[in-house]
């Protein structure tokens, strides 16, 4: 996958494409990623890329001619292309796989107070948030945007089941997990990951995930029960007990 990012602050972004999971993916040629500084592009003799918004209103909007020149110069005219913006659709997991099936990808960061919306419009750029939330500025969530979708690619992880088994890409919470040592200042492992006994370890995992999921997320478990696959008797079982000792509420309207 080709990821492009347009940003005024590269330097915020180049130091972490090179740590961890995704460096070794970058270093493995599964992902490339392009960094372009809009402030390179622009027109103005000072390199200027801000202005205040018609019509008034505190902050600067960020100005479509640099933005415009960037997305030209790169050819990303015509590939898919998202603007890191808290008043987009809400990034998660169904979202996420579809732009893992994305051959390119380009994203704009913006800064300041925003940017003018001929950008958007021109561009037909899809606005994604990252939560209900306001951050400086489009870069924090663009990594997030590219971690995640990163995790989807084949061989990026070492291991390629790894990623269903975690919290969210199964549906559910991901189940309660322990190292060595055995015990810790009075806290002790269950014993039932001691015993060697696969099924009964693994009906121990799905009991915590659906304590966690209905303590938690409520709203995750509602929706995992909607489609769950076929479940065992003893999974079954487990599911009716934890029910039992919490129900799970209706969602409210």
């Amino acid at each position: 996958m080709k990821i492009h990012i347009l940003t005024l602050f590269p330097d915020m972004i180049l130091p972490w494409i090179g740590q961890s999971i995704l460096g070794r993916a970058v270093e493995n040629g599964l992902i490339d990623i392009g960094i372009t500084n809009i402030r390179d592009h622009s027109a103005d003799k000072h390199k200027k890329t801000d202005d205040t918004p018609y019509g008034g209103g505190a902050g600067m909007i960020l100005t479509p001619q640099p933005v415009f020149d960037a997305i030209t110069a790169i050819g990303a005219q015509h590939r898919r292309k998202i603007y890191m913006s808290p008043r987009g659709r809400q990034l998660d997991q169904t979202y996420i796989r579809e732009l893992a099936g994305e051959d390119e990808l380009v994203i704009l960061c913006g800064h300041y107070e925003g940017v003018d919306q001929r950008i958007l419009d021109a561009w037909e750029m899809e606005e994604v948030s990252i939560g209900d939330y306001i951050l400086t500025g489009g870069e924090l969530a663009c990594m997030v945007l590219i971690d995640t979708v990163a995790r989807m690619i084949p061989g990026v992880l070492g291991n390629e089941s790894a990623h269903l088994e975690e919290s969210i890409y199964s549906g559910l919470l991901e189940y309660d997990q322990y190292t060595k040592p055995r015990k810790y200042e009075g806290w002790a492992v269950p014993e039932v990951l001691f015993g060697g006994n696969h099924k009964m370890i693994r009906l121990w995992q799905w009991e915590s995930s659906l304590r966690l999921t209905q303590q938690r997320r409520p709203d995750l478990l509602r929706a995992f029960l909607k489609k769950a696959p076929p479940l065992t008797k003893e999974e079954k079982k487990i599911l009716d007990s934890v029910l039992a000792r919490e129900p799970l509420l209706e969602e409210e309207e």
